[in-house]
Formats: C-alpha cells, sequence, structure tokens
C-alpha cells in the first residue's frame, strides 16, 4: 500500500474504527480504504494469520489485531474494553462478521438456526451494547451494520440467514431512535451480490460448507466497490444504504410494485 499523504490527511478527520470479519472480502477491503484516509484501526476475526496481513497490506496507518470468536457472546464486556483501551476511544464500530447458508427450511436443523443467530444477529447487538456505554461517556459514536439485501426480502435456501439479517433492521432501527439524543449514529448496509467468499464458506444443511461459488456471487460487484460506498454512507451518517448491481431491483419492486416482485422472485435461480 502506497504512503498516506498529508494531503489525503488534512482533507479527512482521523477517526477510530472497529470493523470485525476483517480478514477478509467486505472487512477486508473496508480495513484498506480506511487505512488510504489516514484513520485508526481495529480489526477483528478468527484468523490471526489472515488479520496480520491485513494489518501489512495496510501500510503506515495505525492498526491494532483482535482476534475473538464472535460465538464466544460471554467475552464480549472484556473485548469491547481491551478494544477501546488501544487508542483511549473508538468512533466507529463495523459489525460486519457473519456468513450465509445454502439449505431449506425444512431440512435446516434447529442447532443451525440457533447458530446463524447467533453469529448474524445476537453477536452484533451484544457486541454493539457492550460499547454503547463507552460511547454514551463520551458523548458520541456509530455503529455500521452490515445487513444484506436478504434483509429486505426472503429467499431460496436462505431462509434462517434472511430472518437474521431482517432481526438485525428490527433491532438497530429502534436503538438508532433509544439513543438519537447521546448522539450515537447507526447505519445500516445492505449488499446484493459481492465478489467474496461468502457462498464458498455459506453452511449446508449438515453443517459443511457450501464450497461454491455461486454465479450471482462471481458477476457481483467487487468488495473494494461495496466498501466505497460504505465510507461514504458512514462519513454521511446515512440511515441505511443498498450496495450492488441489477440485483437490487427487486428491492423497489417489494415496495413499490409487490404482485410485480412475487411474480419476479420465483423464477430468480437460489
Amino acid at each position: 500500500m502506497q504512503e498516506i499523504s498529508s494531503k489525503v490527511l488534512n482533507h479527512y478527520q482521523t477517526k477510530i474504527y472497529w470493523i470485525t470479519g476483517a480478514s477478509s472480502g467486505i472487512g477486508e477491503a473496508l480495513a484498506y480504504q480506511l487505512a488510504r484516509r489516514g484513520n485508526k484501526l481495529i480489526l477483528s476475526g478468527r484468523n490471526i494469520k489472515a488479520l496480520e496481513q491485513v494489518k501489512v497490506n495496510c501500510g503506515n496507518a495505525a492498526v491494532q489485531i483482535l482476534p475473538f470468536d464472535m460465538e464466544e457472546i460471554g467475552e464480549f464486556a472484556k473485548i469491547a474494553a481491551t478494544a477501546w483501551g488501544y487508542f483511549g476511544r473508538i468512533d466507529v464500530l463495523v459489525n460486519n462478521a457473519g456468513f450465509s447458508q445454502r439449505s431449506l427450511a425444512i431440512d435446516t436443523p434447529e442447532a443451525l438456526e440457533n447458530r446463524i443467530f447467533r453469529v448474524n444477529y445476537f453477536a452484533p447487538v451484544a457486541l454493539s451494547k457492550a460499547l454503547i456505554p463507552y460511547f454514551v461517556q463520551q458523548g458520541r459514536g456509530h455503529i455500521a451494520v452490515v445487513s444484506s439485501i436478504a434483509g429486505k426480502f426472503g429467499f431460496p435456501l436462505r431462509s434462517s440467514y434472511a430472518a437474521s439479517k431482517h432481526a438485525l433492521h428490527g433491532y438497530f432501527e429502534a436503538l438508532r431512535l433509544e439513543l438519537s439524543q447521546v448522539p450515537v449514529y447507526i447505519t445500516l448496509i445492505c449488499p446484493g451480490r459481492v465478489k467474496t467468499n461468502i457462498s464458498l464458506n455459506a453452511v449446508l444443511a449438515d453443517g459443511s460448507k457450501h464450497g461454491v461459488m455461486d454465479d450471482g456471487q462471481r458477476k457481483g460487484i467487487s468488495a473494494a466497490s461495496c466498501a466505497s460506498v460504505i465510507v461514504r454512507a458512514i462519513e454521511k451518517k446515512k440511515y441505511e444504504v443498498l450496495a450492488g448491481g441489477a440485483e437490487l431491483i427487486p428491492v423497489y419492486l417489494k415496495r413499490f410494485v409487490p404482485s410485480l416482485f412475487y411474480f419476479l422472485i420465483k423464477k430468480i435461480k437460489p
């Protein structure tokens, strides 16, 4: 990565971002773009070696590595305290970590449904709650939540995944209102098809990995393009933003022409 120029440093106000799921995909791309803008970063994920490589790729930016498992919710209070201690403050928490599924609802066991909700919903909720007292104390904060267009409408083979993303919208929209006087800003990000490993790592009914790059995923926008949308949305303190291509059209069809939406959605390849 090129050295950060003084012009860039002067143009952007330096902030401290904590990104989960930062070892690959959207989280990794987001780290690079934020680093180029002179921000300080805390990068979290399970893969320590991958996180260390992302740190190296961030060049001379100030980066701390904080690996942890999103399923270890009981540890989040201590993890949040550690994260806060690195720089003495955090300006933006980016809840990006999560995983998808590829299984029919009737075939998906309860244990897998619980795990999807634990990682995709309960973990970002718990991590945000662990950090909110610090935000309240410093009088400001920002929580960005990477949801999905699956949080806008259901889709075959993703029943529990879509449900977990729908739940994020309900929770964080309510939380936004409760914390508006602090203020703690909340931005919901809804990516469509992004060319990452999400379909490769999606789980089947038996808990094994899908291991296939879906056609839609392969043709999606780059992680860097998605990260650019996220950065702009956070900087502008947007409530919600969509990121993707033609696959975003159903979001608008469902809202304005629901009969056409339900006709077309049945014909889209899962």
